[in-house]
């Protein structure tokens, strides 16, 4: 439950209510981290000291369900020389640290991220004639925020987010997001730590799925260079009716040249997935050959999720090397700065007794495989294919509701368990699949009619008899029957 009131802090001692000790100050109740925020809110829109608030009512740290604490809203009047339009910008408070008394966040010195390391912001084109900012990009905002509290997953600049339903709950073809560094907004240091700000930008479906076969730093450039679409401060505009590529079909051929050129960016997905492994009868138990959500027996150890974390990340990175972390290795906590590692140790479930320690799963060659899909990750297979592996890449898909994993991997992949000769291979729930180019090829081919899910019915299946390979497309109520 949140309500919406002026004022640029809390209720008490924020940055609205009585009266600081000395010229710029203030209260001595105003938390620090939030202070740090709101005098870079300040330095922008100094004429607006007191914008217009949601706030959670309930705290976060209370037991709210909400965890951003603030969202304010500014009215900016655009720059007119560079065709920036008047717009709203929405700033969030929660996901660093504002308190730095462990409450919500635990305090880890002041030269690394606070909190998250990030706060979000949004510009949402003025409509004629609005007084007042709409609220629902706040609750936006909250969406994201649960998202990063609950997985402990953080955002950086070219991420998107699939969000499959208008960002307004209207009926616009703005339904996704990418994330970029604010345009205006700059890096703060608190005494709890640095915050940036990634902004959110809404786009459309074809956008999102460019950004997907290539890369979303691309796709923003392209955004900033079409003014209806963004411009160069990306504001979104939920009246936008036409995708940039049918504003300039020109920007699909660029976006074309760099898919061949780059390859893909984007080194894994959440997914409905499954496996089995067909290798051996139903009635062997004792080597678990079905592997599937909601009936694996093993689950991933730490260190196995570990491997399949830094494979997402590092292949977020532009210029990462085709490289998976040994099985064996200890934790890696140094990435690049523009992306700080997860806070969380593992992906294990709550059951983490449950888990069999890493060292007593073997990893087992594997005869046969069965890979399972629902219709949205069976249609990333071309992009796994042709933007990860034609490149020397790897691709992953982790199970949204189990342990289960399938990373697909080129014979260029150092540190794979999968071979050349033993090219289907799994570690407990997790399978690795190694695909020679002359076969991605192959598949290409044979799942053309991928590239246009909407023409075919469900379920599909595509086998290759002599590499004893089948992939089948299902009903995503298969997988939300955990007796699939």
């Amino acid at each position: 439950m949140e309500g919406v009131r002026p004022g640029g802090g809390p209720p008490a001692g924020g940055p609205g209510s009585g009266s600081g000790s000395g010229s710029g100050s203030f209260p001595s109740l105003f938390p620090p981290g939030l202070h740090g925020i709101y005098g870079e809110c300040r330095r922008l829109y100094p004429d607006q000291p007191n914008p217009l608030q949601v706030t959670a009512i309930l705290k976060y740290w209370l037991g709210g369900p909400d965890p951003l604490d603030y969202v304010s809203m500014y009215r900016n009047l655009g720059n007119p020389a560079l065709n920036v339009p008047e717009h709203w910008h929405y700033v969030s408070f929660g996901l660093s640290d504002l308190y730095g008394d462990n409450r919500v966040h635990e305090f880890t010195g002041t030269d690394g991220p606070s909190g998250f390391g990030f706060e979000l912001t949004f510009r949402l084109k003025r409509e004629t004639g609005e007084s007042a900012p709409p609220t629902w990009p706040a609750e936006l905002m909250q969406g994201l925020a649960r998202y990063v509290f609950q997985s402990e997953n953080t955002f950086c600049s070219g991420d998107h987010v699939s969000w499959h339903s208008p960002l307004d709950n209207s009926e616009s073809r703005i339904q996704h997001m990418l994330l970029t560094e604010d345009p205006q907004m700059q890096p703060v240091q608190t005494p709890f730590g640095v915050v940036t700000f990634l902004q959110i930008v809404g786009v459309c479906t074809e956008e999102l799925h460019a950004a997907q076969q290539w890369n979303g730093q691309g796709i923003l450039e392209l955004l900033r260079t079409v003014p209806v679409a963004g411009g160069p401060w990306l504001i979104t505009d939920m009246r936008r009716g036409e995708t940039i590529f049918e504003i300039d079909p020109h920007l699909q051929e660029r976006v074309d040249k760099g898919i061949e050129t780059d390859g893909s960016n984007l080194s894994g997905v959440s997914a409905k997935c499954a496996w089995d492994d067909l290798s051996r009868p139903p009635e062997d138990d004792e080597d678990s050959r079905s592997i599937c959500i909601g009936t694996q027996p093993r689950r991933l150890s730490g260190k196995d999720t570990e491997q399949i974390r830094e494979t997402l990340r590092r292949g977020l990175e532009i210029n990462s090397k085709p490289v998976l972390p040994p099985i064996n290795a200890q934790r890696q906590n140094g990435l690049n700065h523009d992306r700080a590692p997860s806070r969380k140790d593992s992906l294990e479930s709550e059951s983490s007794a449950a888990i069999i320690p890493h060292e007593l799963i073997r990893t087992r060659q594997l005869e046969s495989v069965h890979l399972k899909f629902n219709q949205e990750s069976g249609a990333l297979i071309p992009l796994c294919l042709r933007g990860r592996l034609l490149h020397g890449r790897h691709f992953t898909y982790k199970s949204i509701t189990g342990d289960t994993a399938i990373t697909f991997v080129s014979t260029g992949v150092e540190g794979a368990f999968a071979t050349e000769e033993h090219p289907y291979a799994a570690h407990g729930p997790w399978l690795q699949i190694l695909l020679t180019e002359e076969f991605v090829e192959r598949m290409l081919e044979d799942l053309e009619d991928l590239n246009s899910p909407e023409e075919f019915k469900l379920p599909k299946e595509y086998s290759w008899p002599e590499k004893k390979l089948k992939v089948s497309i299902l009903p995503d109520a298969v997988f939300d029957n955990p007796l699939h």
